[in-house]
């Protein structure tokens, strides 16, 4: 039987769920199993921003209404569980998304505070030279965050702010959101059609 290796996936408290969303859109649709975290804080932002009350127990049911279709391949691990898969180098995984990454999240994954399993999660896979990248969403940012952004690069991350292109053509919101989540895919190498690459011909990419 083929070994199981999934992305892991974090969620933080960061305003950007939508990012979060498209992204594990993606990945399901190129086949590709998904680890999930969702911090405590971003469980607020998502009901902040969407209505939806994500919970341990439902979790399958809400991530469902969250994505708006059956999640396929998904694994949920409760932010509070320290002894989960992914907060072991042992356990196999690509790397680790997380998207939106709030600055107490990069703070907290820059400094190995491993706080909770999307921080701990995160400092495994530095630790183990896997793909890390970090979607920060906070604007304007202090010396501190830049600080901590600096740490995480020298570590080995990829730190990928959501700033969406325009020379895409994008003519709505959603289309904003899916550039960045390609960006954040294009980082770790995987296939995706979420935008229109560039082709060197001014005004080709506009409908």
């Amino acid at each position: 039987m083929t070994q199981r290796v999934p992305w892991v996936v974090g969620v933080s408290g960061a305003s950007g769920t939508p990012y979060a969303r498209s992204v594990l859109t993606a990945l399901m649709d190129a086949g590709l199993p998904v680890d999930l975290v969702i911090s405590r804080a971003a469980r607020l932002t998502i009901l902040d921003e969407t209505g939806i009350s994500f919970r341990d127990a439902h979790w399958e049911h809400d991530l469902g209404l969250w994505l708006g279709r059956e999640p396929a391949d998904v694994r949920f691990w409760p932010a509070g569980d320290l002894a989960a898969g992914p907060s072991s180098g042992s356990y196999p995984v690509h790397g680790m998304l997380v998207v939106p990454a709030s600055t107490a999240a990069c703070a907290g994954i820059a400094l190995g505070l491993s706080k909770d399993l999307l921080q701990r999660a995160a400092d495994v896979n530095l630790k183990e030279r896997r793909p890390v990248v970090v979607v920060p969403r906070e604007t304007p940012v202090s010396r501190s965050h830049l600080e901590h952004l600096l740490r995480l690069h020298d570590s080995g991350a990829v730190v990928l702010p959501a700033s969406p292109g325009f020379y895409s053509g994008a003519q709505s919101l959603g289309q904003l959101v899916d550039f960045v989540a390609g960006k954040v895919l294009d980082a770790v190498g995987v296939q995706h059609t979420l935008y229109q690459r560039w082709s060197g011909e001014l005004g080709a990419a506009r409908p």
